[in-house]
């Protein structure tokens, strides 16, 4: 099996989160996993967060809002989300309150008013808490979906990308990306789903 299909087996983020984008309510999810993802925190406190999030039925601009900044510290705290808990509770509502004044709540309608794939980035640059990483994470996975969702492939995926000798990065940067994390930056690469297409670093 050649390199393109064992990635294509391999889960986004937002697939093992049960999302998916196609659906708008279900981007705005996305987009609050983002956030959660874009810390110097694992992936697995990030994606136990985000379900405890869900669970509390957090996932929408009006019931974060209504939660308020205690409730927040509480969900992120009962996730394990414990370094990060008040700033990221701050930049979560920050965040909120500006897509609603500003967009109306919607992502759709900043997606429409961006004028490029670079305005959109700035837009999105524009939220507390979304710096680069978190612009990426969030658009990488929606390649296809937004037509204006272009990133500039990440570093990481480009490096894992040489590795493997892929040459077509964009389609499967978030794969890469989450191959590097769990496997190459671990340094477990005995049971990395894609080691025999591995050709070590470039």
């Amino acid at each position: 099996m050649d390199i393109e299909d064992e990635l294509k087996k391999l889960p986004n983020y937002s697939e093992e989160l049960g999302l998916n984008l196609s659906v708008a309510e279900d981007r705005f999810k996305w987009f609050l996993a983002s956030l959660l993802f874009a810390k110097r925190i694992s992936a697995d406190i990030a994606k136990r967060t985000f379900r405890r999030f869900v669970e509390e039925n957090l996932t929408t601009p009006d019931r974060i809002l209504d939660a308020g900044w205690d409730r927040l510290v509480e969900v992120l705290d009962s996730g394990g989300y414990v370094r990060y808990d008040f700033s990221t509770a701050t930049n979560i509502l920050e965040t909120v309150k500006l897509l609603k004044s500003k967009y109306d709540g919607s992502l759709e309608k900043l997606h429409e008013e961006a004028l490029d794939p670079r305005d959109l980035e700035k837009k999105l640059m524009e939220f507390k808490g979304f710096g680069p990483t978190a612009v990426n994470i969030f658009l990488r996975e929606l390649r296809g979906v937004w037509p204006k969702a272009q990133p500039k492939p990440s570093p990481i995926a480009v490096e894992v990308a040489n590795r493997l000798g892929l040459k077509d990065i964009e389609i499967f940067e978030s794969k890469l990306v989450r191959i590097y994390l769990e496997y190459c930056k671990k340094h477990k690469c005995e049971k990395c789903p894609v080691k025999i297409h591995c050709k070590g670093e470039k």
